[in-house]
């Protein structure tokens, strides 16, 4: 994941907060778990030692996965949002053509998705078709089902 992603300063700071918890908590937990399971003997023959040696491995691959999105991270400002174009931080309404049903979604970064909230991620099927429509412009989603129209009512920030 080398390209940049975007995220409200809420959403990093609990990024920043994930990663030093698991640099300082979770790093010392997974040593002391080593530790006690080297004291039991035998390590050819302990299936304890060598699940808390996985498990290391596990949280320093998260570790450096978080670092490299951190590294990569952007704050958006809300206040800077052209509301011209759906885009990211954007509240985009639309009508879904075949049902006539209006839907409001918040298109957001990954991390930030949550589809009950109505957030849903600009990497989504959803969120890549309104990505750059603006005001009257019909989308064409590929979706599993088939391809969905949603003709693009409102854009706010």
């Amino acid at each position: 994941m080398s390209g940049i992603s975007y995220y409200t300063k809420e959403v990093l700071e609990q990024l920043r907060a994930e990663l030093q918890k698991m640099k300082t908590v979770e790093r010392t937990a997974a040593s002391r778990a080593i530790a006690e399971a080297r004291e039991k003997g035998d390590l050819r023959e302990n299936a304890e030692y060598d699940a808390a040696k996985e498990a290391q491995g596990l949280l320093e691959a998260k570790i450096q996965r978080l670092e490299g999105e951190l590294a990569n991270a952007r704050i958006m400002d809300e206040g800077s949002i052209d509301t011209s174009k759906a885009s990211i931080l954007t509240k985009v309404t639309v009508t879904n053509l075949n049902t006539k049903k209006q839907v409001t979604y918040y298109l957001v970064s990954e991390k930030e998705a949550d589809l009950k909230l109505g957030k849903i991620s600009v990497t989504s099927p959803i969120g890549k078709g309104l990505l750059g429509k603006h005001v009257g412009e019909v989308a064409e989603v590929q979706v599993p089902a088939g391809i969905i129209k949603f003709k693009v009512e409102k854009i706010t920030a």
